[in-house]
């Protein structure tokens, strides 16, 4: 299929109309509807080849919610807040330089009053350097639960509605409030962007139509995008109505992330199948041509961060609930998983699997104990409270069946388990099963690898010697994003319950010599690409895919979400109307050629 994507349209001058550069003004007043053109002559304009007497390195760094932590006053007099050590978007600070500021713009998981948002946003901006995007309760839940929760989450995991019980029709109303909330994000950033010099960095499957907002108001703005869930084959993605917004939306960023080679083979798929684009391979990067504009890929799966493991390994609350769990488990070999209460981790499949363990080897009844740690559901629904129903009967059958006084095969923990806990049971831990039906990342492996090296203050504290062999067994599902990273794990296809047994029985039976090499290849990968090396590779290539922005010439057509920006070499000059006119009047033979709905771009 001939790409619609041209590099130079400096040849197709006189057969295509270039529509002059239109910026959306910074309230909509109807959705879809591009603004008033701006001057272009403007020095200050970013699309201006004049740079700006400003100069500082700046990351705004764009999410569904921010990095914090907030509790109502004990007097109920205002809010207090605090850095969620836990976000993924706070620990990625580590990976940039300390010179470099860091403005975070998302939700708050509190509802704010309106009387109060002025002060919060106040504070937060200045204490924070935190920018909150405030919704409406009937916003967030069509936005949240509706479109992203219903609609997004289960294709993108290749789960299709083929009945109103699974999963959920697409609603208009609902794809209405998604644009919607993304405008809101839209309208924060424009409160703090400098768009010649911010670099904007926006995460995960809420806001993909964001960049279109941003790249038709800066045309040369640095953007980049990470999906932190799996992209669908072009086959299931293909089904969704509003496709074409959506990966529209992405390419008008300049880096797209994924976490491993199959999701962005996916999302190229897509991009090919849906909208005629091509992609090269130069010397290691992936690049689309869209419109004048190469759209990097980037395949980098996301990393945890070492330094607060490190400190939970130092944690007296960590060494004691160590030595308690010995003593809860002594003489038994424990298998853990950690998975949040969800459809797709495949947690009912993992149990089951453990009763054909006890089932096809009965030398470890008695012996085998699998915990499984539930977090708490981050959505909800009839699909989460089926899923917890299935598994805590699961759980009793099991139990049951193969339990006795002092041996209880199956141990469920259905409540949040605090950090040190956590490291504690990866530690007694034997081997970790992760067997997600399908997973964008899952950073749990990684964890539980670190946590099995230990440290030398824990290892003195507990009585071990220096020279104690440090070994570990992962078993996880092949649908993840971290199985590639991972090649000395058993890989499971987790529908498979009879060979997720025989993993199980291999990984406690395995040689010590095997766990210690396994274990040692891994923490070797583990520690070396962390959350710090995943957010400086990013950032680094999101540099060098905007390097050229300066000496492109851009100007956006079409309209609404479908609207695409197009960049020019800097020699390109617009015809004018007088120009046209004067050379028509001039010609002998003329040729006049109609366009619609972009046949021959």
């Amino acid at each position: 299929m001939v790409s619609k994507s041209f590099a130079n349209l400096s040849d197709l001058a006189g057969g295509l109309p270039i529509f002059p550069q239109k910026h959306f003004p910074r309230v909509m007043t109807a959705p879809g509807v591009c603004g008033e053109s701006r001057d272009d002559d403007n020095p200050n304009s970013v699309t201006s080849d004049v740079p700006s007497s400003i100069s500082q390195d700046r990351v705004i760094i764009v999410a569904n919610m921010l990095p914090l932590r907030a509790e109502r006053r004990s007097d109920n007099r205002g809010w207090c807040f605090s850095w969620d050590r836990d976000s993924l978007l706070l620990q990625l600070k580590d990976g940039l330089p300390e010179d470099v500021e860091v403005i975070y713009v998302g939700c708050l998981s509190v509802e704010v009053d309106v009387s109060e948002q002025d002060d919060v946003s106040a504070t937060l901006l200045e204490s924070f350097k935190c920018v909150p995007a405030f919704l409406s309760t009937n916003l967030r839940h069509k936005y949240y639960l509706g479109f992203c929760k219903q609609q997004l989450w289960p294709l993108f995991h290749y789960m299709l509605p083929l009945t109103p019980d699974h999963g959920g029709r697409f609603e208009r109303s609902l794809w209405q409030a998604y644009v919607s909330v993304n405008k809101v994000f839209f309208s924060k950033v424009m409160e703090v962007i400098n768009p010649e010099d911010d670099s904007i960095w926006i995460h995960d499957y809420h806001l993909m139509v964001l960049p279109t907002f941003l790249r038709l108001k800066f045309n040369k703005v640095k953007l980049g995008f990470f999906l932190h869930s799996p992209f669908p084959s072009s086959e299931i993605f293909r089904t969704l109505p509003v496709r074409e917004e959506i990966l529209r939306g992405l390419l008008n960023a300049d880096l797209i992330g994924f976490h491993t080679f199959d999701y962005a083979r996916h999302f190229l798929s897509c991009c090919s199948r849906m909208l005629g684009l091509d992609y090269e391979s130069k010397r290691g990067y992936i690049g689309l041509e869209y419109y004048g504009r190469t759209v990097g890929i980037k395949i980098m799966p996301v990393g945890i961060h070492m330094g607060q493991l490190e400190d939970g390994l130092k944690l007296a609350d960590t060494e004691c609930r160590i030595s308690e769990l010995k003593a809860e488990f002594e003489g038994k070999t424990i298998l853990l998983g950690v998975d949040d209460m969800d459809i797709f981790k495949g947690i009912s499949l993992k149990l089951l699997a453990m009763e054909q363990l006890l089932e096809q080897h009965p030398k470890w009844q008695g012996k085998v104990v699998l915990v499984q740690i539930l977090n708490p559901a981050r959505g909800r629904g009839k699909d989460i409270l089926e899923t917890q129903t299935e598994t805590e009967s699961t759980a009793k059958r099991i139990n049951e069946r193969f339990g006795h006084e002092g041996y209880q095969p199956v141990v469920l923990i259905a409540k949040p388990v605090p950090l040190y806990e956590r490291i504690a049971y990866y530690n007694i831990a034997e081997c970790c099963v992760v067997t997600a039906v399908r997973d964008g990342m899952n950073l749990i492996p990684y964890e539980y690898v670190v946590c099995r090296q230990g440290s030398p203050k824990l290892d003195a504290s507990l009585g071990l010697l220096g020279s104690t062999v440090k070994k570990s067994m992962l078993i996880i599902s092949e649908f993840m994003g971290c199985s590639p990273s991972l090649s000395g794990a058993i890989r499971v296809n987790p529908w498979n319950m009879e060979a997720v047994a025989e993993a199980m029985n291999s990984a406690i039976a395995m040689p010590e010599s095997e766990k210690q090499m396994r274990h040692e290849k891994h923490f070797r990968y583990v520690s070396t690409h962390d959350v710090a090396y995943w957010a400086q590779s990013f950032i680094g290539d999101l540099e060098r895919s905007c390097r050229d922005h300066s000496l492109r010439r851009c100007y956006e057509i079409g309209f609404g979400l479908l609207s695409k920006v197009v960049a020019l070499d800097p020699n390109f000059r617009k015809l004018h109307t007088e120009d046209i006119v004067s050379a028509y009047r001039r010609g002998t033979s003329r040729a006049i050629l109609l366009d619609y709905d972009g046949t021959m771009m």
